[in-house]
C-alpha cells in the first residue's frame, strides 16, 4: 500500500485547517454559532449531547482535589462557555477516546503493532492545556488593561469621588475586557454590603495575578491605615508603568535568544544546502 498520497492529503488537510483557524478564528466561531438546529445553535446541541450527558455520568467519579483545582482554573479563566469541572472531565474522556482511535487507525494503516494505541490517551490532557491557555490569555489581557484602569481610578478619586463611585466610573468608561468584568463584580459585591477590603480580597483570589494582587494589597493596607487613596493610586499607577516598561525591555532582550532556535534548525540548514549542495553534487558525480 502506497501511503505517500494518503499522508500528503492528511498533512495538507491539517495544514489548511490550522491556517484557517489562525486567519479567521472569530469569523469561524461566529458562523458556527449562527448555524441553527431547532431553537439552539449547533455548538449548544453538541455540548448538550456529548459533554453534558457524559459529565453527569462521570461526576460521581471525580475526586475532590480535581474538582477544586479545575474550579479555581475555571474562575481564573472567567468561566468560559459556562463550563464546570465535570464538563472538563467529560472533555478529557472524549479527547482520550478520540486520541486512541486516531492512533489505532494510523497504526493499522502503517501495519505496525496496535500495542502502541494507548499512546492516544495523551490526548486527554488537551482540555487541561486549553484551560491553562485560557487563564494565560485572560491574565495577559488584565495585565495590559491594568495601567489604564488605575489611571482612571486615580483621576476619579482625585476629582472627589469615593472609591465605589470611582470603580463605577471604571466599569462605565473602562476598556471592555476581563478587567472591567472583575471591577463590575467588585462593585456588585460592595453594593450588596461587603466591605471594601473583603470585596478586594475576593477579586484577588479570583484572578490570582501577581501585579493585580500587589495593587489590591496596597489598597487594603491604605484602607486599614487610613492613608489617602489618591496618593496610593498615584504611586501604584507610576509603579505599574515602570513594571510594564521593564517587562517590555525584558521581552525585547529575550527575542534574539529565542530566534536562535529557528535560525539553527531551519534557516542555517537551508542556506548550507543552497551554498554547498551544488558543490557536493558536482564532487560526487
Amino acid at each position: 500500500m502506497d501511503l505517500l498520497p494518503l499522508l500528503s492529503a492528511l498533512s495538507a488537510f491539517f495544514a489548511g485547517y490550522l491556517i484557517f483557524l489562525g486567519l479567521f478564528p472569530r469569523k469561524f466561531l461566529e458562523e458556527a454559532s449562527s448555524m441553527k438546529s431547532g431553537s439552539d445553535t449547533m455548538i449548544q446541541v453538541i455540548k448538550e449531547l456529548l459533554i453534558k450527558k457524559l459529565s453527569v455520568k462521570l461526576k460521581k467519579y471525580m475526586s475532590d482535589k480535581f474538582e477544586l483545582s479545575v474550579s479555581k482554573q475555571l474562575v481564573m479563566a472567567g468561566e468560559p462557555e459556562g463550563l464546570k469541572p465535570e464538563d472538563i472531565l467529560a472533555m478529557m474522556a472524549l479527547s482520550g477516546i478520540v486520541g486512541v482511535i486516531f492512533v489505532l487507525l494510523i497504526l493499522l494503516m502503517l501495519g505496525n503493532s496496535i500495542i502502541l494505541a494507548p499512546l492516544g490517551l495523551l490526548a486527554m490532557f488537551l482540555p487541561k492545556s486549553w484551560l491553562r491557555d485560557q487563564v494565560k490569555k485572560r491574565h495577559f489581557a488584565i495585565t495590559r488593561a491594568l495601567p489604564y484602569a488605575i489611571d482612571l481610578l486615580t483621576l476619579s478619586v482625585e476629582a472627589g469621588l469615593d472609591f465605589s463611585a470611582a470603580v463605577g466610573m471604571v466599569v462605565e468608561k473602562g476598556q471592555p475586557g476581563a478587567l472591567r468584568e472583575e471591577f463590575s463584580i467588585l462593585l456588585s459585591e460592595m453594593k450588596m454590603g461587603k466591605t471594601r477590603a473583603t470585596a478586594l480580597r475576593n477579586m484577588m483570589d479570583r484572578v490570582d495575578l501577581q501585579s493585580l494582587s500587589s495593587f489590591i494589597r496596597a489598597l487594603v493596607q491604605a484602607d486599614r491605615m487610613g492613608t489617602s487613596l489618591g496618593k496610593i493610586l498615584r504611586i501604584q499607577s507610576t509603579q505599574m508603568r515602570i513594571e510594564r516598561t521593564q517587562r517590555a525591555e525584558k521581552l525585547a532582550n529575550e527575542a534574539p535568544v529565542k530566534m536562535l532556535g529557528p535560525l539553527i534548525m531551519c534557516i542555517f540548514p537551508t542556506i548550507f544546502m543552497v551554498l554547498f549542495g551544488p558543490i557536493i553534487y558536482k564532487f560526487v558525480s
